[in-house]
């Protein structure tokens, strides 16, 4: 090529395009954009979980009792070793993620299994703890670290579930499952610090 038709190609490339080049012909290689699109609708579900939680909890006329728990002292022990396994097996969770991801070089075939049953056994852990919080206590704003827990209950169910919408549709950013796991992982880590370590801290390790 010489001097003047590589001056020519060069004033017909447009500013701000990659391309790919050769010793003939400037190819513009087309830029990838992330499409946001199909998260729109796990994230207002999730939303709506969140909210319609929070509306129950506050509407709702607390009983006072919702389960007896089998082999436990009472309500808040159950929920406090509820919750503290639901934690450990998220912290697998994280785990398993990292050695999906690569981030951790380990070569373990079940690693998929792993990952999929620690997060289903904790999600079903969480439920009747749930269920107690919403019926038997309702949403309460009253005491800091109560309002805190009420809160952070209705966020992780509204995330929990805008993660899994998301997890089959094809197309979104690469971000979306670690930024929704990261989030459903820090509100469970903050609901377990706001009743189970208060739990074993204040009243004590008992079943």
């Amino acid at each position: 090529m010489d001097d003047n038709t590589q001056d020519s190609t060069q004033a017909m490339r447009v500013p701000g395009q990659n391309y790919a080049t050769d010793s003939t012909q400037a190819i513009p290689v087309p830029e990838r954009k992330q499409n946001l699109a199909p998260l729109l609708v796990p994230l207002v579900i999730g939303g709506l979980v969140a909210v319609g939680l929070g509306l129950y909890g506050r509407v709702h006329t607390p009983t006072g009792y919702a389960i007896g728990p089998a082999g436990f002292s009472g309500a808040l022990a159950m929920k406090a070793w509820f919750t503290t396994g639901a934690f450990v097996l998220a912290l697998v969770q994280i785990f398993s993620a990292l050695v999906m991801w690569g981030r951790i070089k380990l070569d373990v075939p079940w690693i998929g299994t792993l990952h999929r049953w620690s997060g289903r056994v904790a999600f079903l852990l969480t439920l009747p703890v749930a269920f107690h919080c919403l019926y038997a206590l309702g949403t309460q704003f009253d005491v800091p670290r109560v309002m805190i827990h009420s809160l952070l209950g209705c966020f992780f169910y509204g995330v929990f579930t805008a993660k899994m919408l998301a997890l089959p549709k094809r197309g979104l950013p690469g971000w979306t499952l670690p930024v929704l796991g990261g989030l459903t992982f820090t509100a469970l880590t903050g609901l377990w610090l706001t009743s189970s370590f208060w739990f074993f801290t204040t009243i004590g390790i008992k079943l």
